[in-house]
């Protein structure tokens, strides 16, 4: 069964099958499906959930197996199975079509794959998948189309723009969805429900300050005290937003978080950052935040943030950029001896 991505909402609601495969080349709109699909899953009382990858020297074994292996306490399972060179061989070929043939309410298997060409979409094990389950096909939207794309993203948070406008972030952005998702974001953080004016939406995606978030981001990282410091008092003389501040504060920790929690459960590293989606100078930086900081730290970090973010919202006392300071200064110093 094949199945748009705007039909997947409406599909989750309906139903829930035994088998999805998403594919496609815009990580963001798969991840999106996956996570749709995941928290269908769990909301159905699939409560156990295994990832297996499939990198070099796969075992193929390890999908029937895990397919086998009933859980101690009755529940259902979701098997996350990743794809990312796209093809899984002979013998994963073989293990998909048995796979297929038995289907059962117990396992739900997830498949995501790369983008495939004309040949794999008509490959044995594909086709077999496309008539056992359900494949979406999740490429990004050419620049046309990007301004439809950013209008129904903006729908989702009770805002709206002119054409104008809409065009004005897609050629901003430059079919990069990520970029979009991101600008988004901080239009919702920045301005309430309704329709955005051209000028406010300049004032977002322009904005130049010399203190900018991405350069706290990487104070953060890099464990840099003087330099978190000066951007937090720049970005505080300048009139940032709070929330803005504290989503990116957040966006660090959280993503920390998940990958120590897999290298202290003996995940490698690099495939722990890949899935993070952590490329290029951003692996470095991410990779001395995780020589200082331990699991414990990260989580009590998390709790100060959902404290400032009360405090954004007028719960309790206490200087709201001071308090963004000592959340950055905890992430900055080490909880790990020397």
């Amino acid at each position: 069964m094949l199945l748009k991505a705007e039909q997947l909402a409406t599909h989750l609601e309906r139903e829930l099958r035994p088998l999805y495969v998403l594919y496609g080349d815009e990580p963001l709109l798969v991840l999106e499906a996956a996570d749709a699909i995941r928290a269908r899953a769990r909301s159905a009382g699939y409560n156990e959930r295994e990832v297996l990858t499939v990198l070099a020297q796969f075992d193929w074994g390890q999908l029937l197996a895990a397919g086998g292996n009933l859980s101690l306490f009755g529940d259902r399972k979701l098997i996350d199975l990743r794809i990312p060179g796209g093809k899984p061989g002979k013998e994963g070929s073989a293990a998909l079509q048995q796979w297929c043939q038995n289907l059962s309410s117990d396992n739900l298997l997830l498949i995501t794959l790369p983008e495939l060409d004309w040949r794999e979409e008509k490959a044995a094990w594909f086709t077999t998948l496309a008539n056992a389950g359900v494949v979406i096909k999740l490429n990004a939207p050419p620049l046309a189309e990007l301004p439809g794309w950013i209008a129904g993203r903006l729908r989702r948070q009770q805002q709206s723009a002119d054409p104008e406008s809409l065009k004005f972030i897609a050629e901003r952005v430059e079919g990069n969805l990520l970029a979009a998702h991101q600008e988004i974001q901080k239009l919702a953080l920045l301005y309430p429900a309704g329709k955005l004016s051209h000028e406010q939406i300049r004032d977002a995606v322009l904005n130049v300050a010399r203190y900018d978030i991405e350069g706290l981001r990487e104070a953060l990282l890099v464990g840099d005290v003087a330099r978190l410091a000066r951007t937090l008092d720049g970005l505080m003389q300048e009139g940032e937003a709070p929330p803005l501040v504290l989503w990116a504060m957040c966006e660090e920790i959280r993503a920390l978080a998940t990958i120590r929690g897999g290298l202290d459960s003996g995940r490698p590293l690099d495939l722990l950052l890949k899935d993070a989606k952590v490329w290029g100078p951003r692996q470095v930086q991410v990779k001395r935040a995780l020589q200082r900081l331990s699991q414990p730290r990260l989580e009590a970090a998390l709790k100060h943030a959902g404290r400032i973010d009360a405090l954004i919202k007028g719960i309790g006392r206490g200087n709201l950029w001071d308090e963004f300071l000592q959340l950055g200064i905890s992430l900055c110093r080490s909880s790990r001896p020397a």
